[in-house]
């Protein structure tokens, strides 16, 4: 029986350090002192979504149990990522190419995921011409295609638009062209793939053989240097600001629209107070440093900055 091969170590590898990545910041986040409260409505989990109400307009509100509407969370987060619903509003202009970027790359993830399951399935002793084998197949390849192509043109006008784009030059830093380029070399590879081989079935052989454990066989010049590139970006993205594809969730649930009561007793309040409780390290005319916040709060400013 003959070992894997370096590149399924390198994919092995490219999982462990993407997962821990992740990991990582999620517990970095979770870790995070308490923000300070934004107050924007309307908050899709309120019952009175639509016009902007809060729970706040009852009589008594503290005195009883919070209602929220989870469908309404979920339906705005699917609607604003799979459309990016707040750049469409704000910057029509990125819009237009932004969309197609996201919109490819989430086909390509949607791909992946289901050669993934035709590879469990095989693995698990299907047939390669079962009839839920082709069925997964041949959507793969579709979504796939169209993504990598999908992605390589909000790629491609992305950069156009951040070089030529006035108001963009001063938000436009060498590692946003660095990021659009390398993402456009992982699809194009993957396009280049497709070209060789237009039902991916060796990426579905390359996968079923990553779950068993065997040895993946000769690989093509193509499928390795996809693998070689997806592998580098999956390992790349955890540690870039990148990883706002899945830390959006925490800026929508923890920040934006995080509204607990501060209530006697509560976690809330407890958070409050070891936040009050930091030293404060920096001063200024109307305030001094070496204190607690809480103790710079109950102070005041100076009477001669008041």
């Amino acid at each position: 029986m003959c070992s894997i091969s370096w590149v399924q170590i390198l994919s092995y590898v490219t999982f462990v350090i993407c997962v821990v990545g992740i990991a990582s910041k999620v517990i970095k986040i979770y870790g995070l002192p308490i923000h300070l409260r934004w107050e924007l409505y309307p908050i899709p989990h309120e019952k009175d979504f639509r016009y902007g109400g809060s729970y706040l307009e009852e009589v008594d509100w503290w005195k009883k149990p919070r209602k929220k509407n989870f469908l309404n969370f979920v339906k705005f987060l699917f609607i604003e990522i799979l459309f990016v619903r707040v750049l469409y509003h704000n910057n029509r202009k990125m819009w237009y190419l932004s969309f197609p970027l996201h919109f490819g790359l989430y086909l390509v993830i949607v791909w992946l995921g289901l050669l993934f399951l035709a590879a469990v399935l095989l693995a698990l002793g299907l047939s390669t011409e079962h009839v839920l084998i082709l069925f997964l197949q041949g959507i793969a390849t579709v979504l796939g295609v169209v993504g990598f192509i999908l992605a390589a043109v909000g790629c491609v006008g992305l950069i156009i638009r951040r070089a030529t784009a006035k108001q963009l030059q001063g938000y436009s830093a060498p590692i946003d062209y660095f990021n659009l380029v390398f993402i456009l070399t992982v699809v194009a590879s993957g396009f280049f793939v497709w070209l060789g081989d237009s039902r991916f079935l060796t990426i579905r052989e390359y996968l079923t053989s990553l779950i068993t454990f065997s040895y993946a066989g000769p690989l093509g010049s193509a499928i390795t240097l996809h693998i070689i590139l997806f592998s580098l970006f999956a390992i790349y993205l955890p540690f870039t600001h990148m990883s706002h594809a899945f830390m959006k969730f925490f800026l929508w649930d923890k920040v934006l629209f995080e509204d607990e009561p501060n209530l006697k007793g509560g976690s809330v309040e407890s958070r409050v107070t070891t936040v009050l409780n930091y030293k404060q390290t920096w001063s200024a005319p109307h305030m001094h440093a070496g204190g607690t916040w809480s103790e710079t709060a109950s102070k005041g400013v100076d009477n001669e900055e008041k």
